[in-house]
């Protein structure tokens, strides 16, 4: 017994020695520190409207340079959503790169009312820069309207304005917003009778040489030929038919099929503007990123540098032919062997393993609410038109006018709160009883006040959504929700920026210098990539951010 005693006294002094050993900082022995090593370039890449099946729908038509090594090689986090409404590609792109919502970083849509100067606004618009590189007003944009900082930003301090940021897109909201407001560049494209890549002064006042040699090549025109499938169409069985009645086409060809020869076509739309619209959009675009790393010197030296690429056309190929097109499918497969092109010079021109790539979208997209009618299910249009006449019937039995009204846009009512004032009547009155009347109409399946959204917090549910993507100075006073797939749009073609699936669930994939390759099926938000990018740089988050880094992305 006293043996036993004895051991185990002698068991417990010695653990106790070792606990207080383990606790006590270790002054006297040196500890090995791995310095940290960056990529000498991030690139992150929105494609417009894709949605998270597109990467399984149309996988066996991929190469094995695009989205397939990205998938295969990095990391793919497979159940990635927006986190707020509305899933625009304003708002989009600003909260992938600024790792917050709308509520925050003020980009509550495309376009928006302006409650102080009564008018609706841009969200790249800015009256106050010049055109650069045309005399187009498409010239005057910059990102004042953002009021939080992006990852670029933050590296452009943390490196004392020594990295380098250039935004690249056919859309200028695509190239401006996610670089940032540090940027020293952002070039969008301008089309018509121009087709010419073109910036602003919040950046330069005038275009480099390596911009101008480009725009006076004839790589732009070079795209105006015919557009038919890369392969036997009959071979395109991820997709619907090829004449149906749910797509929208081109002016000056009586049907919605191929081939389209985009030379013929382009003076009735819009000259070079036609190739938005077609996947050769995205492949002008490649070309001028391609240019672009030559171009700005980036991934040249060790001080990471960011370039910032969307691929629009994706989003203008959606809202003209639709999600279930053959025209969609040919886009994503001539995507994937753009994004090859680009990786390819990534790896000469920069190396292989000094680059890190992240690849997202800004929104998806719901199937053509007609196509969904023909299947049986429940899908629809918004009779705008109808709904005013109704609704202004009831502002004036119910407040002797209809002035009482500022605006309606976004699925959002803006009331004319001096005269509400005026006439003695309380705000949250006339908000309340406003929902109480818009929550009855047809195709309107829930409808909240400023106030409440103001007033009360949501931790799930739409509510949540719809709470993230409001901003107190900018939202309006009553915020309606669609039913499901109900959309303000015509017979043809997709569109976006609902709360449901098919619009917050878009792909999310890491790839390159500092990701551990894997995936994933745990939830993740379009709000934590930026700090993830921050994290993988150490340098701070945007000053916005509320996502968290991803670290099981990281090596």
């Amino acid at each position: 017994m006293l043996k036993n005693i004895i051991s185990l006294t002698i068991i417990l002094f010695v653990g106790t020695v070792c606990i207080a050993q383990e606790d006590k900082p270790n002054f006297g022995k040196k500890k090995t520190v791995t310095a940290h090593e960056n990529p000498k370039l991030i690139v992150g890449i929105v494609v417009d409207q894709m949605r998270y099946d597109y990467l399984t729908r149309f996988y066996n038509r991929y190469g094995e340079g695009g989205f397939k090594r990205m998938m295969n090689d990095g990391f793919n986090c497979k159940n990635n959503h927006y986190n707020y409404v509305p899933t625009y590609t304003g708002p989009g792109h600003t909260s992938i790169y600024t790792g917050t919502t709308p509520k925050y970083h003020g980009v509550i849509a495309n376009d928006w009312y302006d409650k102080d100067i009564k008018d609706m606004v841009y969200c790249a618009g800015d009256a106050a820069v010049q055109p650069v590189g045309t005399l187009d007003k498409a010239g005057k944009m910059s990102p004042h309207r953002m009021k939080t900082t992006t990852f670029a930003d933050e590296n452009r301090l943390f490196t004392q304005m020594r990295g380098k940021t250039i935004g690249i897109s056919i859309k200028d909201r695509g190239a401006i917003l996610p670089a940032g407001h540090t940027a020293n560049a952002a070039y969008w494209f301008h089309g018509k009778n121009e087709g010419h890549w073109i910036s602003s002064t919040h950046y330069m006042d005038k275009l480099p040489k390596w911009v101008n040699d480009f725009n006076a090549s004839s790589t732009a025109k070079s795209y105006l030929k015919v557009w038919n499938t890369v392969y036997d169409i009959n071979s395109y069985v991820e997709s619907g038919s090829d004449l149906n009645a749910f797509e929208g086409g081109f002016k000056g060809k009586k049907t919605a099929t191929f081939p389209y020869d985009l030379s013929k076509l382009s003076a009735q739309n819009g000259g070079f503007d036609i190739l938005k619209s077609t996947p050769f959009g995205n492949s002008l675009t490649a070309d001028f990123a391609i240019a672009a790393i030559d171009g700005e010197a980036l991934g040249k030296d060790d001080i990471t540098d960011v370039l910032a690429v969307s691929f629009s056309c994706t989003d203008y190929v959606g809202h003209n032919f639709g999600v279930n097109s053959k025209e969609i499918e040919d886009t994503y497969i001539r995507l994937d062997k753009d994004l090859e092109r680009l990786f390819n010079s990534l790896d000469e021109k920069v190396g292989k393993n000094n680059y890190t790539v992240f690849l997202t979208a800004d929104h998806g997209a719901v199937d053509v609410p007609a196509y969904l009618q023909s299947v049986k299910i429940p899908a629809g249009y918004l009779n705008n038109s109808k709904t005013r006449k109704v609704f202004d019937a009831f502002m004036v039995a119910s407040y002797g006018s209809k002035d009482l009204v500022e605006n309606i846009s976004n699925n959002q009512i803006f009331l004319n709160r001096e005269k509400i004032k005026a006439l003695d009547l309380h705000l949250n009155d006339v908000q309340e009883a406003i929902v109480n009347e818009v929550i009855t109409y047809e195709s309107i399946d829930k409808a909240y006040s400023a106030t409440t959204m103001s007033t009360t917090s949501f931790e799930i549910g739409v509510e949540s959504l719809v709470q993230k993507g409001f901003n107190q100075k900018r939202s309006g006073d009553i915020i309606m929700v669609p039913d499901p797939a109900h959309i303000s749009y015509g017979k043809t073609g997709s569109s976006h920026g609902s709360s449901l699936n098919y619009d917050t669930h878009v792909p999310l994939l890491f790839f390159g210098k500092g990701i551990e390759p894997g995936q994933t099926l745990r939830r993740t938000e379009i709000t934590d990539i930026a700090p993830t990018m921050s994290a993988l740089l150490g340098i701070s988050f945007p000053n916005g951010a509320i996502g968290k880094p991803l670290e099981f992305v990281l090596e």
